[in-house]
Order: C-alpha cells, then structure tokens, then sequence
C-alpha cells in the first residue's frame, strides 16, 4: 500500500487523553475528506472502555450530528448489542475514518467508500484513541475496519467470529458492518443477517464476561 503523503500523525498532541484528541481531530486536514464531511466524528464513549467497537466511517446523520453510530446502522448496533449481553455504555464506538465520504444522488448523500490513502492518513487517529484507552477487546465492524488493523488479507466472511489473540495487546473480534444488514435483499434475509451478527457479538462477550476486567 502507498503511503499517504501526510497523515494524521502531525496533528495528534504529544500528551492526549480523549477530550484532547477529539478537540484536535476538529481541524485535521490530513486528507481531503475534511472537505466533504461536515466535521470531524470522533469515537464517543467510556472513557474507561475496556472495548472498543469500531466501523469504516461515520454515515450522513452520524456527519450531521458529529457522534458515531446514531443512525439507522447504530439502531441495528445497538439491538445487537443488547441481544448479545454487551452494555453499550461500557464500550466506546468509533471508526477507521473519522469523516463522511460520500457522493451525491439527488437530494441525498450516499456512502462512498474511503480509499486506502484516506484510511492510511486518518489511521493515526484510532491508534491514538486505543493507546488512551488500552482496550482489552477491540470488535472490528466491517472489511474495512478489519483489513485496517489486521491486513488487506483478512476476509471477515471466512474469520468472523473468531477470537483473534494479540501477543502485546487487546484480542480482536471480527464481524459484518450493521449496515450490511440493512442492505440485505428481504426480511427473511435481513433476519438472518441479524442473527449472525448477534452470534458473533455473543462471542466477544463471552469472552468480555470471562476475561475483561471492569475498570475501577
């Protein structure tokens, strides 16, 4: 993959909690999308999240509203959630890319997907944001997100589900974005797609019930 001429690198303060980072992620201008979003989405959450969830990029209301999965994907996020025994609010939501890419059709913005320069330059960004943290479980919502951390091989069709261990970080769980859901061609579809999503977020929080220590 080639890199991006700049990165989000230069913009991330040298001492940064997660207050600071997303006051400093409002004027990245590492890559041109800062110029079709509305603004910057930053991950949002438990500033003591022992686990992370994080997707591709923010969508149109999740742009307008500058918070991540508050649209009809975090709908369907956080019914799964519930189902699957993950409290929300002990987790903090985010994504590879911190603005909306999109394109437009009619009166409407539709999603475009990010290019590899786009997601390398914004890359930084979710570095810093596990750093503060130190997630003991990251949940990777999407192809996008997944080939991000672990490599433009990883096929979340043939791993989804699995708990993929870490030798000097947190475990990672790898599933379809919730909007894949929604994109399905008919209930019964959209049903069954639900229902193996539910299955895989069950796994992690098997593993979250098991294995991860609440912080005081």
């Amino acid at each position: 993959m080639a890199k991006p001429a700049r990165t989000a690198e230069e913009f991330i303060p040298a001492r940064s909690s997660l207050t600071v980072l997303r006051e400093a992620a409002k004027g990245c201008t590492a890559c041109d999308l800062y110029k079709c979003g509305t603004q910057t989405v930053f991950g949002e959450g438990s500033s003591h999240a022992r686990v992370i969830l994080v997707g591709e990029q923010p969508g149109d209301k999740e742009d307008l509203q500058g918070k991540p999965f508050v649209g009809p994907s975090g709908k369907i996020l956080d019914t799964a959630l519930e189902a699957a025994g993950i409290d929300r609010t002990e987790t903090y939501v985010t994504n590879i890319v911190k603005h909306f890419k999109w394109e437009p059709r009619g009166k409407r913005r539709l999603h475009k997907k990010p290019n590899a320069m786009e997601i390398a330059a914004c890359r930084p960004w979710f570095d810093a944001e596990v750093k503060t943290l130190k997630p003991q479980v990251i949940v990777l919502l999407g192809a996008t997100a997944a080939q991000s951390v672990l490599g433009r091989t990883f096929r979340v069709t043939k791993q989804r589900g699995e708990i993929i261990p870490s030798s000097d970080g947190p475990v990672m769980v790898a599933t379809v974005h919730p909007s894949a859901i929604l994109r399905a061609p008919d209930d019964d579809a959209r049903h069954e797609e639900m229902r193996k999503f539910i299955a895989d977020l069950k796994i992690a929080a098997a593993y979250i019930h098991k294995h991860v220590r609440r912080a005081a």
